[in-house]
């Protein structure tokens, strides 16, 4: 009874190993996953970024002179985010012919950056109207 009772207690070297195993194998998916989820997280931070810059873009146009804002002309710049990632901002203001005396101009708001990881473009659109 003694013999039985002693080598019934704690586990064996083999249950060891094949635990470690398992946990192994979970914990090198779960550094994929953390790998994908931070790639993810900062393409969506240059995104957010992004679209800042065209928004302000967009609201600088909204709130200037009309007669100040020129029609058919394409005006770029460098703007460099907070991460230290330089984004290319170009904008057009075209007269909206659609409408009865052309009382909107179509602003068109374009923003593309490199991926500084991947060296993949990257570009965002915004298209409003401005009334006139």
């Amino acid at each position: 009874m003694m013999n039985y009772s002693m080598k019934t207690k704690g586990f064996t070297l083999v249950e060891v190993l094949v635990a470690l195993v398992i946990l192994s194998i979970a914990l090198l998916a779960l550094a994929g996953l953390m790998v994908t989820t931070t790639k993810n997280n900062s393409l969506g931070g240059h995104v957010t970024e992004a679209a800042t810059f065209a928004q302000d873009t967009l609201e600088r146009l909204r709130v200037s002179p009309l007669n100040s804002i020129p029609l058919n002309i394409t005006t770029t710049d460098n703007p460099v985010g907070s991460t230290g990632i330089a984004y290319t901002r170009s904008w057009i203001a075209v007269p909206n012919i659609a409408f009865p005396n052309n009382t909107l101009d179509t602003i068109t708001i374009t923003v593309s950056w490199v991926d500084p990881t991947k060296l993949q473009p990257h570009t965002i659109t915004i298209i409003s109207t401005i009334p006139l």
